[in-house]
Formats: C-alpha cells, structure tokens, sequence
C-alpha cells in the first residue's frame, strides 16, 4: 500500500490531539499536580525504571513518556502527530523534566536514532495503526541493548473484531486489508467536532508474537485481561480493577499484556 495512509492517519491523530488535550479522559491538570497516566498493568511489569534508557513508541502526547521520566527513566518518545509532540515537548519543559521527543513515523525511526534502549515500550491502541508488523518487530530488536526488555499492554485483537458497541462481529480477526473508515468525534468525545478518514490494521496475536520471534526476540511474559483500565470499549461497567462490557462481563478478553527479552 502506498503511503497515503500516513497523510490521512497524521491529520486524524492532530486533530484528534487537540480534543484530547482538553479532555477530562487525559485530565492534564491532574497530570501536571502528580498523578501518574499510568496503570498498575505496566507499572506492574516495568518495575523500577529509574536510571533506565526507555524508547516510547506512538507516545501521543508524552504522558506516558513523562511519567516515566518522573520516576528516573531517561525517556525518548515518539509519535506521527506533529501536534502531539508540541504538546509533549512543551508538557516536557513546563513540567522541568528532560525527556526527548520525536516526531516521526515508527518505521522511520533508524532515521532518527542510533543508540539502544534497555526498555522499549508501548501501549494501548498501537499495532492497528501499522499495516504490518514485520518492520516493527525488527526495529524493535535493533534499538534494543542486549539484555533490553520488550513491553507491549494493548487492547486484545478480538475486541476489534467487533462493531464501535461491542455488539456484532464484522472484521476479520486476521489482517486481511486494511479498514478505511469515516471516523467521527474520539473515544474521549464521541460528539467532538472532528471527522477524518481513519486507515487501520487487525493484527493476530500470531503476528505480534511472530513479528518479535523471528527477529530474535524470546518472549518472557504473556497475559490477557478481561478488563480495561480505560472505559473505551462499548458500555464500560466498573470492576474493581477496571471496566468490562456490559452484559459481556468476564466473557471477552479486553486487554492482553506481552514482554520479549534480546539475548
């Protein structure tokens, strides 16, 4: 496929920020007051990250990035949107902190860097935007110091087999072609005044595991979840640890957390 689908997917996500910044789902005030954008899942896995040199893919607008950065990472972020990574950049210096950001296309990134990273790291809602994951998983390896940890929490590939209410299944659960739709408003507002044409991907957990084995990675940790840490999946209903869909409580698995090792 041609690149086409960078122009568009980079005007959707700009656009996309701009909402976001000013939402209560990202809450900035309460970010900027001490709160941590980061859920117990990755937390729980990351450990301690202080002194540790971490590469953040499709960071957004660095909250993420800058959390970490608050616990001692020496964080670099990257993401495709230009305007999101203004606002990471300027979170970065009004915050006091030293984290780097990058705006740029994942596969690009060798065109950006040239050292590695002991932890690389991203999270919810990223592979569907890559039409494939080969690349991905070989960059992976590449900015990865030996030794170097892999970490993934992302949403499970069932989940996007199924319509915006979790109610029917219409996509494949294999990437077969890439899903081009009219996208309206944001998951942090459904009624936001923004409309774009949205290029996406399902990827299997095959080809997630795949993408990092045959390119030398071991994979050290699997989990899935039945829950969200964000209400963003049909009718959320509260759990204690997050939300399920209603009346598919317990029933799908939501989440799925993944973590791969450099020999």
């Amino acid at each position: 496929m041609s690149k086409a689908y960078l122009a568009a997917n980079l005007k959707l996500w700009n656009d996309k920020t701009k909402v976001h910044l000013k939402s209560e789902f990202y809450d900035l005030p309460g970010f900027l007051a001490g709160q941590s954008s980061l859920n117990a899942i990755e937390l729980g896995l990351l450990g301690d990250v202080k002194g540790k040199k971490i590469l953040h893919l499709q960071c957004h607008f660095g909250q993420d990035s800058l959390s970490l950065a608050r616990m001692g990472a020496q964080v670099t972020g990257i993401d495709l949107s230009d305007e999101a990574i203004k606002a990471a950049k300027e979170l970065n210096q009004q915050m006091g902190l030293d984290a780097h950001f990058i705006c740029c296309d994942v596969f690009s990134i060798d065109q950006h860097l040239d050292e590695q990273y002991d932890i690389i790291f991203t999270s919810y809602g990223v592979t569907g935007w890559l039409p494939s994951l080969e690349k991905w998983g070989s960059l992976i390896t590449q900015f990865l110091k030996p030794g170097g940890q892999f970490l993934i929490v992302e949403f499970h590939p069932v989940v996007w087999m199924f319509d915006d209410p979790i109610e029917k299944i219409i996509y494949s659960y294999f990437n077969v072609a890439p899903i081009i739709e009219e996208a309206a408003g944001t998951y942090t507002d459904k009624n936001a005044p923004i409309k774009n044409t949205a290029y996406y991907w399902n990827h299997s957990l095959s080809d997630v595991f795949n993408a990092l084995l045959q390119n030398g990675l071991s994979i050290t940790h699997f989990q899935e979840y039945d829950y969200s840490p964000y209400k963003v999946l049909g009718e959320g209903v509260k759990m204690d640890q997050g939300y399920q869909i209603k009346e598919r409580e317990g029933i799908l698995p939501l989440v799925y957390s993944l973590m791969a090792k450099k020999a």
